[in-house]
């Protein structure tokens, strides 16, 4: 069954057309991965989804109901995780549970019962009667993640769930999501981590200036591309690298810096490795490992919108 069935939608801001004819298909059991750069039209696709905002064009379809005609039945079906954390500060993490799932008619013993349920899945059952004001960033996502999910959605809308976290939190985000799809719910899924797309998502739709340029599983994707390559060049701590310098190489397509690991995609063909090395070699920048990797789906992102997903 298609849970989100979505033709020709189109949303424009004044002048800017930020979906423009978009179409999806997200068949129940899916982790649907929706990627692009800042700006693509990724949030304001879910915002359409969720009757947030006003589409100016398209049909569209959810559980194969017109959402014009159905928006009391669906909304009660899904439940949706903000790019921007929507929790009160003056409600305890069980109050603050209890009154997101009150809004789907949970009421009585069922909502407390749904609410440390949601608590305990999330990783916070020993929080439920503390202030979020006391918790760290990656606990606060966790609680929001817990007040969507406690009436039991069949479709979960996640946008950056894990955005600015720490490891811990992601990591713990990351298997909630897994289990959530295990337990049968449907799940879209953003964020500005390829690694978790490739972890997550069983299809991706790669969004950029409001439209789907591609989709497919990572390896559908991956196959798009097939005259790239990567150098990954593992640096010392504190290294002072300029991408710009390494551009210049023949061969090289593009250069970024994340840390101390310097990923350069260059042609397939090319025979780039010694320019690269004598790069740094020249300024005087430790290596310390220098590997060379395949096409994989950032190389794939990039080849298809000219950018990265976090620019």
């Amino acid at each position: 069954m298609d849970v989100v069935k979505v033709r020709k939608l189109v949303k424009r801001f004044g002048d800017i057309t930020a979906v423009d004819n978009v179409d999806l298909d997200i068949k129940e059991g899916e982790i649907y991965g929706l990627l692009g750069p800042n700006g693509a039209g990724k949030t304001t696709i879910i915002n359409i989804l969720c009757s947030m905002v006003k589409r100016d064009g398209g049909d569209l379809r959810l559980f194969n109901k017109r959402v014009d005609k159905s928006i009391e039945s669906i909304k009660g079906r899904i439940g949706v995780v903000p790019q921007n954390i929507a929790i009160y500060d003056d409600l305890t993490a069980i109050e603050n549970v209890m009154f997101f799932a009150s809004l789907y008619g949970l009421k009585g013993a069922l909502l407390r019962e749904r609410a440390l349920e949601a608590l305990e899945f999330v990783g916070l059952s020993e929080q439920e009667k503390n202030l979020p004001a006391t918790f760290s960033g990656g606990m606060k996502r966790r609680l929001n993640i817990a007040c969507a999910i406690a009436h039991h959605p069949d479709l979960i809308i996640m946008d950056e769930p894990t955005a600015g976290i720490d490891p811990q939190s992601r990591s713990h985000i990351l298997k909630s999501v897994k289990k959530l799809n295990s337990m049968g719910s449907t799940i879209i899924y953003t964020t500005h981590y390829m690694e978790e797309a490739e972890h997550l998502c069983t299809r991706i739709g790669i969004i950029d200036h409001g439209k789907v340029i591609a989709e497919g599983t990572c390896e559908q994707l991956q196959s798009i591309v097939t005259d790239r390559k990567s150098i990954i060049v593992q640096t010392g701590i504190d290294e002072e690298i300029n991408p710009e310098g390494l551009k210049n190489i023949k061969g090289v397509l593009d250069a970024s810096v994340d840390d101390n690991r310097v990923t350069i995609e260059c042609l397939k063909e090319s025979n780039c490795i010694s320019d690269v090395m004598a790069f740094f070699t020249r300024q005087k920048i430790m290596v310390s490992d220098i590997r060379m990797q395949g096409v994989n789906l950032e190389t794939a992102f990039l080849s298809l919108t000219g950018r990265r997903l976090r620019d």
